[in-house]
């Protein structure tokens, strides 16, 4: 008899990774992500209402202010406000669809690579953003889920993720030209590029640890209960 010591070993099996595209795991944590960022959804338009409802004072007082000291909370608050509704409309589906495949690689995952994307969009505009405005919404982190799906697949080796950064493109490529400067006042390219590059960086720096393989089994006799290490 043969004991291991890995009490994870019987969910280690290609049927319950969630990582390995096509499994059951894999299916189970997109329905589940899913629900999760269409839940979220609602939360914004929520919030969107009660601007409404004070009169845009939410974004005055929560939006990000380039190179002024009252705007630095913007940074974690502009992302969870915007202009109106069209513009909450606007940002839902690219935000579900990103959000989802983001979501299913893990929870934990998920929370430390937003917050760094949000971070490091938010700041990007409030260093390099256009004095005297106020910058509002949820795209910068939207660009940031496109970068860290790209990012994931390349250090991950996951093709699936590259395909739906692919697909995504393919989608909003219209709105993936908002990386670059643009005449509009009202588009923050600013956001959009720092949260690209804030995604790929969040692709690296929370990317999937491959497990180290460990030592071979020794060959057991006839009778012998063998105690395998962890690895």
């Amino acid at each position: 008899m043969i004991t291991d010591g890995d009490p994870t070993a019987a969910l280690s099996t290609p049927d319950r990774d969630p990582s390995r595209f096509g499994s059951d795991a894999f299916y189970s944590a997109i329905g589940r992500a899913f629900v999760a960022m269409c839940a979220i959804v609602p939360v914004l338009f929520l919030i969107e209402l009660i601007d409404n409802l004070t009169g845009s004072e939410l974004q005055r007082d929560g939006g990000i202010q380039p190179r002024a000291i009252r705007g630095l909370d913007g940074i974690v608050l502009a992302p969870f406000l915007h202009a109106n509704f069209e513009h909450v409309t606007a940002n839902s589906v690219p935000l579900i669809l990103a959000g989802t495949f983001v979501l299913a690689a893990g929870a934990r995952r998920f929370l430390l690579s937003t917050a760094f994307i949000a971070v490091a969009s938010g700041v990007g505009v409030w260093l390099i953003g256009n004095p005297g405005t106020v910058v509002v919404g949820a795209s910068g982190v939207i660009f940031g889920y496109f970068g860290l799906l790209l990012m994931r697949g390349i250090v991950e080796r996951s093709w699936w993720n590259i395909a739906v950064a692919l697909l995504i493109g393919l989608l909003y490529g219209w709105q993936l030209a908002g990386v670059l400067p643009v005449a509009d006042s009202n588009i923050s390219w600013q956001g959009h590029l720092c949260g690209f590059i804030g995604g790929i960086l969040a692709g690296i720096l929370f990317r999937r640890r491959r497990a180290r393989p460990g030592p071979p089994p020794a060959a057991a006799g006839a009778g012998d209960t063998l105690t395998l290490p962890i690895s």
